[in-house]
């Protein structure tokens, strides 16, 4: 038998970072309904902002959305006129999915709201515990990670 206390779940890291990242997206998601973004459509306009244009295959692994429910969403973000889905060296199956110029103008929109609710996460670390943890968090995620981006 496991000799486990209830308040050991505390500290069990996964759990943590868990329920904080729960917290954090739920604050998101409200922030972002202000603007007109679901957490989805901003996944995927941050991942091809920063990535540029890429496949489905490649934005659901950056944007870390069921391919799916990724498609779902980029059916409307595309009838509304933030993205395109271009074929790939003319083959039909692999499409490029790009930001319009009202893509990125809703990211620009949108992406402030992403960086109030990151500083009031965090808001309990100061400047170097921030960096300090980020460096932690990217050694682990480089060291876990299933493909090379």
């Amino acid at each position: 038998m496991i000799d486990h206390r209830p308040e050991d779940l505390e500290e069990f890291t996964p759990y943590l970072m868990n329920r904080i990242m729960a917290r954090y997206n739920k604050g998101v998601e409200a922030a972002l309904k202000q603007v007109g973004v679901t957490v989805a459509q901003m996944r995927a306009l941050a991942a091809l902002a920063d990535s540029g244009p890429c496949t489905i295959n490649e934005l659901s692994v950056l944007t870390v959305i069921k391919q799916s429910t990724l498609s779902r969403a980029l059916d409307g973000m595309e009838t509304a006129g933030l993205l395109r889905r271009e074929a790939q060296d003319g083959d039909s199956r692999v499409r490029r999915i790009t930001l319009t110029e009202a893509g990125r103008a809703a990211y620009e929109a949108a992406w402030p709201e992403m960086l109030r609710m990151r500083d009031r996460t965090f808001s309990a670390l100061d400047t170097d515990e921030r960096e300090t943890l980020n460096k932690m968090l990217l050694r682990i995620f480089y060291d876990i990670r299933h493909h090379d981006f």
